[in-house]
């Protein structure tokens, strides 16, 4: 188990995978024909693909809007998953005894459908998040998955939810894929069946002030993470732990929490829903994903774009006192994109950093917006043509 783990970790960490255009070829008429048949006006659509004209994309926001449909499958005891198949979006049903009810067992990914101008539908490097569940799956005790499946998975979510994705610059089509414990369990074990479910919602900005710069608390009370905990996975049980700094943040006017390392309290390891990187000069540093912190798929974006651009990037340990000294900081995930990062307050004092003019973060954020609309080269295939 734990070679497997290491192995999927060192995977996350280095794997590029060349173009992604090779998976879409391999899906191109599985997924794709039985995601049209799903959007075909019938008893279980009801209009064209173009149709979402009760949506102001103007104003999306970061929320739950159901879509038509979602992906299940399942496996027990084999390990191996069913071939899915698209449902209605909707309720599941599961046993009070599941796994995931009692004992918190599972983990979910976060990924984006896009659409460009010329009406191509795109995936964001969604092999590197089946890469990551994997790991996280090996970690929680539980069967996921293969690369090709999970691909499948989310091609025929989107495809089958084309009508929700917005408009070019107007958004995207979130979509979540979900591994849980749902077979009955009573006493502490791994639970003996399994559902990979995938759902979409279209959303806007994460942050209720769209890309304008953060205004952050350093917590010095609670942790994210520990040693030899679950902080490196996307593990269900990391979020409700951290709601309570949250909401106690947001109270005081702050968009969001940056934790410190739980044995030293010192150093630098994530915000909330995001990863942050600190910029001096043209050095940028951002903690390394050594267990505590999660391997996010736009971090490692970030620094590739980072260092093509000629900055010199880091992966070390960053001191709080090193990040109040920095020139800008920024945060990057899924749901924010890049976000620069305006203010933060530490024990009572606030540091303010550069966001006008011209800034590492727009330049880095110019560059991933260009690649995702078509107007920059997809030199490295992160972007996946489904349609």
């Amino acid at each position: 188990m734990m070679q497997k783990g290491g192995y999927l970790l060192n995977l996350i960490r280095s794997s590029s995978f060349g173009s992604l255009s090779k998976i879409g070829a391999f899906y191109a008429s599985r997924a794709a024909s039985s995601a049209q048949e799903a959007c075909e006006p019938s008893a279980y659509s009801s209009g064209s693909d173009d149709e979402c004209g009760e949506i102001d994309w103007d104003n999306l926001g970061f929320g739950i809007k159901p879509t038509d449909y979602m992906y299940v499958t399942k496996c027990t005891d084999d390990g191996l998953f069913e071939q899915g198949q698209l449902n209605r979006y909707g309720n599941i049903e599961l046993n009070p005894s599941a796994g995931v009810l009692n004992y918190g067992q599972g983990i979910f990914e976060g990924t984006k459908a896009f659409r460009r101008e010329d009406g191509g539908l795109f995936l964001f490097r969604p092999d590197q998040n089946a890469i990551r569940m994997q790991y996280g799956a090996d970690r929680m005790c539980m069967p996921s998955p293969s690369i090709d499946q999970f691909v499948d998975g989310v091609k025929q979510t989107a495809l089958a939810n084309r009508r929700w994705i917005p408009p070019p610059g107007k958004g995207s089509l979130y979509i979540r894929p979900l591994l849980i414990g749902s077979g009955p369990i009573l006493g502490l074990s791994p639970a003996p069946e399994y559902t990979f479910l995938v759902y979409s919602s279209p959303v806007g900005n994460y942050f209720k002030n769209g890309l304008s710069p953060l205004n952050l608390y350093i917590e010095d009370e609670f942790h994210r993470a520990t040693r030899g905990g679950v902080g490196g996975v996307k593990s269900i049980t990391n979020y409700a732990p951290v709601l309570k700094a949250l909401t106690r943040a947001k109270s005081r006017g702050f968009s969001d929490v940056i934790y410190l390392d739980s044995v030293h309290k010192k150093y630098l390891e994530e915000a909330t829903s995001c990863n942050v990187f600190v910029v001096k000069g043209n050095h940028i540093s951002t903690p390394p994903t050594s267990g505590n912190i999660l391997p996010g798929i736009t971090r490692k974006t970030v620094i590739d774009i980072a260092r093509d651009h000629g900055y010199q990037v880091e992966e070390r340990a960053v001191p709080v006192e090193e990040l109040l000294d920095g020139d800008e900081v920024f945060c990057t995930g899924t749901a924010v994109s890049i976000v620069p990062v305006g203010s933060i307050t530490y024990l009572g004092k606030r540091v303010e950093y550069k966001t006008t003019g011209e800034t590492v973060s727009r330049d880095l954020y110019s560059t991933l917006i260009g690649i995702q609309s078509g107007l920059a080269e997809d030199k490295k295939g992160w972007f996946l043509q489904i349609e």
